[in-house]
């Protein structure tokens, strides 16, 4: 048996939620390795549905361990909200169950008002971020002025860290026209929450290890998508971490060598939220039949999710970057009733065909799709558990992505609903 990490291949809202609570029914422990409260994971468990943010998919179940590795960076109030909400549905969390590395990172309300200050400044320019502070937290956790989860037990420490902080944070703020932050308050606050959060504090390097050498399953879930890594998405409009599979063992404190299994993530179609490129954008009737057939509406935020067809070049591109062995494609049964889909198999660009995502601005924003077309399906695939009940159509639709992306499928997913999986191939058993 092998750990299995989960990834999103394209612009993350892949649908990683319920793939993760589909496998975290069969491993021990399930980690978050990176991003914050700005990631959005629906569950629907029994027809009750949970949305998540910072918690890891394995808090809905009580015989599984959950950590919040270091490459988290974790708003405390956001936390304590999201596991009182969820006890409040009948999940029970407690530090047997949950723990937080003390090496992580805190997003602080001033990371929020900065966040939005600079968004406000850039008109309409603006990134398009969440506005909770993922950014700035992450700035200050790499300018080594960061408080992390540990300080919180040191009011000596917290004292120097606050004003740090304040000597960077308010002279931004002033610059901005937006409102300073008052040293007292930021202080009190993180008094007051530090006995609440501290009970999850540990050493999450060491109950991975553990759990690792006792030869226990464990479930790396990622946030976001490829396309908004740091490094490999479509900078500047990406998120402010590395969404691949490498920041599991990183983000979560344990070795590249137990991190096993890559599962991509991946929508039959293609969404996007907020600003930045998107080729296969379908501004037009497709683009609305899929955003309304698809729910295409952000967990976190709201906000309608742009929507057009599959990137198989954007896909494969993630495929190789992140070493994704298998995919799990979510969402089929949106493609239902289309008489015609497409599938992007390249870009031209002045007259070139490009076989990749090119990492210039300007490319990005001016290559158009080139497109293989394929007959659609009437039949619903809504809630299929079977291959052999797929329509013949829907199989070649998959089968071309398999072969455009350079990947097989490992899961098959037709609905929210945890039990319409279809399983191709055990990614635990790889």
């Amino acid at each position: 048996m092998v750990n299995v990490a989960v990834v999103g291949s394209q612009w993350g809202d892949e649908g990683k939620g319920k793939i993760v609570d589909w496998l975290s029914s069969r491993a021990d422990v399930v980690v978050r390795f990176q991003g914050g409260h700005n990631a959005g994971h629906t569950l629907v468990v029994d027809n009750i549905t949970y949305k998540l943010s910072l918690l890891p998919s394995g808090v809905v179940r009580p015989d599984k361990l959950s950590i919040i590795g270091n490459g988290v960076v974790i708003d405390p109030w956001a936390l304590l909200g999201e596991i009182e909400g969820l006890r409040n549905q009948g999940i029970n969390i407690s530090p047997r169950t949950l723990k937080i590395a003390e090496n992580a990172s805190l997003i602080l309300p001033l990371h929020s008002s900065l966040d939005k200050a600079r968004e406000k400044a850039r008109g309409k320019d603006r990134i398009g971020t969440t506005g909770r502070g993922i950014g700035p937290a992450y700035e200050d956790k790499v300018a080594r002025r960061a408080i992390r989860v540990c300080d919180l037990a040191e009011l000596e420490i917290l004292d120097i860290r606050i004003d740090q902080l304040l000597e960077h944070h308010n002279a931004l703020l002033k610059g901005l026209g937006a409102t300073l932050i008052n040293r007292g308050k930021l202080l009190n606050d993180l008094v007051e929450v530090a006995p609440k959060l501290l009970p999850y504090a540990d050493r999450a390097w060491q109950s991975i290890d553990e759990a690792s050498q006792k030869g226990k399953r464990i479930l790396f879930e990622g946030a976001q998508g490829a396309m908004l890594d740091v490094d490999h998405g479509t900078y500047p409009f990406v998120t402010s971490s590395n969404t691949h599979a490498a920041q599991a063992a990183v983000g979560s404190g344990t070795s590249i060598k137990t991190v096993g299994y890559v599962l991509g993530i991946t929508k039959a179609y293609t969404t996007r939220v907020g600003s930045g490129p998107f080729p296969t954008e379908q501004n037009n009737q497709v683009g609305e039949k899929l955003g309304e057939k698809g729910n295409e509406f952000g967990t976190v935020t709201g906000r309608p999710r742009r929507c057009g067809w599959f990137d198989a070049v954007m896909v494969r591109q993630a495929v190789k970057v992140g070493g994704i062995d298998g995919i799990a494609l979510t969402k089929l049964d949106v493609l239902d009733e289309f008489d015609e889909l497409k599938i992007c198999t390249g870009y031209r660009y002045q007259g070139r065909r490009l076989d990749y995502f090119p990492t210039m601005a300007t490319l990005q924003s001016e290559i158009e799709p080139i497109y293989d077309s394929i007959e659609g399906w009437s039949q619903s695939t809504f809630g299929t558990r079977s291959w052999s009940q797929l329509p013949a159509e829907a199989i070649k639709y998959i089968r071309k992505i398999e072969e455009f992306i350079g990947a097989p499928i490992s899961l098959l997913s037709t609905s929210p609903d945890r039990e319409d999986t279809i399983l191709v191939k055990d990614p635990f058993s790889e």
